[in-house]
């Protein structure tokens, strides 16, 4: 977690928790997302598939991909149409994984963005609606057909069997067109060994048409087309709904990246600034490769990551950290998409073009989440699974038994059709990827980015939650207090040459040093030819004419230079940074920082909900102490001086599950150690990489959200699991066991369906 000082030792400064600059933002290239939880020498392959009808299309995709020599791990979500799969690099190849997929009739494509994502909903949307529209108008009046018929309505019998021939030619482009896409995946899933809901959705209608013709034949006007009809009527309707739901969702994500389609781009090699007297020349975003530069103007959002080339810039960062102020950058800083410009114009060289850029990896997090599968999911999952085929066992031995009893061949078919209507297992395939997706859906309208699928199941059992300091639980901004050069240098030189120390650097501290510079009127110059960083010490910087630099905390550069005797006394609100010069001590900088807004409410609601809370940094013991009282936390609750290595030890130490927050290099051991590890929104690529959840607001505000939402849809996942298992458990026997008329079976069955769709809907508005 971030410290004080970009370096300080663990008894002399604070430890420096983030990275300079240098390493990139965590990109990854289509089809990959980071993933340190993939075992060594494994590869993993992430995209979109096309031709997904319901839940049992995921399912079969899973079950025959699974089955691949060398794939670990297959996961589908039916949701968000994306495809997870993990194994040796041959077995996941794209070629071979969309070979396979061919076979059973659905197609590999490319990652979907969100703008393609919601092209499709929509397609599906439109299709859907014709479906329902066709269903509707000739299947109400197959119903009224069918109506008059119970009702007794006509005078003679011959009538009756005249209408039920008329209702059964209205349900026939119900059970054909309407019902095509059923029959499609109940195909499709058979050929995959896991046959589902559409399968047995396909078996009722055929079942129901099946005994009409039969009653017809044998001269009765007692048919069930109008069970078809409902059947594939109410089911579409239900589609229709799970669409709405699936929006909300994808409007959650779109939320991440709404970022400019085009850039002006500079012609010309050009040099390190403004670029003023060189060609610019508008083009798509789309277009530009890393490396290639592009102005920004007054007022215009970032579209793509690059590495600011002028002296300095000034930028609203509130979509990426939700930071108010606007903060101002020196060169060689790295600037995520996303950011606006509030200053002059300034140049940016690429260095992530669309599809790889910081937004576009948190877009492919999520979807990655959405594949993935927890503990409650999977459960559901081995739920359906077995149901299916023990409903269509029960539908058979319903018959048997019932003909065996003496029962009317006519009433055991009804009694078996209404068995295997009732159990379509509709509820439980949604039961937990529609509370899934409304629980990531309302983190990130919050600003909480589930990367793990474990993480949104477990962050709501932690029992302890502990945070870094600076940038954590501190604003982060800090800002130059004082200066302390050593006799014969002067406050100017220290701090520019601090300043070109800290090149490139987005550690709260070397973005303090920099920004006070800036202020100064001070350019660092040209990049250092060589960087060499310390976690939780400091960083070396070579010239090119051999000038070497040491900048930290002050314990760690007295190990490699001759440092004074004890001056004054650091003040215990300051983080102390040293800097060295080809081994001469040059001086010490002092930075202070304050309290995030919303910390010590932050930490109170957690203390209320009986959370322990500890704070644990490598800074001054005295300082985290003292940031420990002002944000209500008793001293034994704050650990200071501590190196990375200890803070993974007592993370270790604390009563599990424990939730780790922390944005620095020397805070992902700790992050890796925890149960649920947190990056908060300037967190370094190694602490990002290594985390379950990422905050993109400034503060730890996003804790309590996360535990708080990670708890609501782990209670709605388990309410959702219970009611649809309550249903089939009480369904199966009632049809099993007593006369239920086909068309109840089919109100019973959509009524469970449209239940769970409601129940994760609370999620939505805030509840659960």
């Amino acid at each position: 977690m971030a410290a004080p000082s970009p370096f300080s030792s663990p008894s002399l400064g604070a430890s420096r928790d983030a990275e300079d600059g240098r390493v990139p933002d965590g990109h990854v290239p289509d089809g990959h997302v980071p993933d340190e939880r993939v075992a060594e020498g494994e590869a993993h392959l992430l995209c979109s598939v096309e031709g997904m009808w319901c839940t049992s299309c995921a399912l079969a995709i899973e079950h025959r991909l699974g089955r691949l020599p060398g794939v670990s791990r297959a996961g589908v979500d039916y949701l968000s149409a994306t495809l997870l799969v993990e194994g040796t690099p041959a077995a996941v190849a794209p070629e071979r994984v969309a070979a396979a997929l061919g076979r059973l009739g659905y197609r590999l494509c490319d990652l979907e963005a969100a703008p393609d994502t919601r092209q499709r909903l929509d397609r599906e949307s439109r299709a859907l609606a014709g479906r329902l529209l066709l269903a509707a108008v000739f299947g109400m009046w197959t119903m009224l057909a069918s109506l008059l018929i119970y009702a007794g309505a006509l005078p003679e019998p011959r009538l009756e069997r005249v209408l039920a021939w008329v209702s059964g030619a209205f349900a026939l482009p119900v059970v054909t067109l309407a019902a095509w896409p059923f029959y499609r995946a109940a195909w499709r899933t058979l050929r995959a060994g896991r046959p589902g809901m559409d399968a047995l959705v396909s078996l009722g209608v055929m079942g129901a048409l099946a005994v009409s013709l039969w009653l017809l034949w044998r001269g009765s006007a007692e048919v069930y087309f109008d069970t078809a009809v409902m059947l594939v009527l109410l089911l579409l309707a239900g589609r229709w709904v799970e669409t709405l739901a699936r929006y909300r969702g994808l409007r959650a994500l779109e939320g991440l990246a709404p970022l400019p389609e085009r850039v002006s781009r500079l012609e010309g090699e050009g040099g390190e600034g403004s670029g003023e007297h060189e060609k610019v020349e508008p083009v798509p975003a789309a277009e530009m490769l890393p490396g290639e530069r592009i102005r920004v103007a007054s007022g215009e959002p970032l579209a793509l990551d690059g590495e600011l080339l002028d002296a300095a810039a000034r930028l609203d960062l509130a979509l990426l950290t939700g930071e108010s102020r606007p903060r101002t950058l020196t060169r060689g800083a790295r600037l995520s998409a996303g950011c606006r410009n509030l200053g002059a114009p300034f140049t940016l060289r690429v260095t992530a073009g669309v599809g790889e850029r910081r937004l576009d990896g948190l877009y492919r997090q999520v979807q990655a989440l959405q594949a993935g599968k927890g503990e409650l999911r999977r459960l559901a999952e081995r739920f359906a699974a077995w149901l299916s085929p023990a409903a269509l066992a029960l539908a058979l031995a319903t018959l048997v038994a019932l003909l065996l009893a003496g029962v009317a061949p006519e009433e055991a078919a009804v009694r078996a059709l209404s068995v295997l209507v009732v159990a379509c297992p509709c509820a439980v395939g949604l039961a937990v990827p529609l509370a899934s997706l409304a629980g990531t859906a309302r983190a990130l309208e919050a600003g909480v980015v589930f990367r793990d699928p474990a993480a949104l199941e477990l962050a709501g059992e932690v029992r302890a939650v502990a945070f870094d300091k600076t940038g954590t639980l501190t604003l982060g901004a800090l800002r130059l207090a004082a200066l302390r050069p050593a006799p014969g240098v002067a406050e100017h030189d220290l701090l520019a040459l601090a300043a070109r120390a800290e090149w490139g650097s987005e550690h709260p501290l070397g973005l303090a040093i920099r920004a006070a510079a800036a202020e100064a009127g001070i350019d660092p110059g040209e990049a250092p030819a060589g960087l060499v960083e310390h976690p939780g010490q400091g960083r070396e910087a070579r010239d090119a004419d051999g000038t070497r630099f040491c900048i930290g905390a002050p314990g760690w550069l007295a190990e490699r230079v001759a440092a004074p005797a004890q001056g004054e006394a650091v003040p215990p609100w300051a983080s102390e940074v040293a800097l060295a010069r080809n081994g001469q001590w040059l001086g010490t900088l002092w930075l202070e920082d304050a309290p995030a807004p919303g910390a010590r409410e932050t930490l109170e609601t957690l203390s209320a909900d009986g959370l322990v809370l500890a704070l644990i940094s490598g800074d001054r013991p005295a300082l985290v102490r003292r940031l420990g009282r002002r944000l209500g936390l008793p001293p034994a609750a704050c650990y200071g001086g501590r190196s990375p290595e200890a803070k993974r030890h007592l993370v270790a130490a604390l009563p599990g599950p424990v939730l780790y927050v922390g944005d620095g290099i020397n805070d992902a051991p700790a992050l890796a150690a925890a149960t649920v590890g947190v990056a908060t929104g300037q967190a370094s690529a190694a602490a990002r990489d290594a985390a379950a959840i990422q905050l993109l607001g400034q503060g730890v505000q996003g804790v309590a959200c996360a535990i708080a939402t990670a708890r609501a849809t782990r209670r709605v996942m388990r309410q959702n699991l219970t009611l649809s298992a309550l249903y089939n458990a009480l369904a199966l026997g009632l049809a099993a066991w007593m006369v239920i008329p086909p068309q109840v079976a089919v109100l019973a069955m959509v009524a469970s369906s449209l239940s769970v769709v409601a129940n994760a809907a609370r999620l939505g508005v805030g509840r659960g």
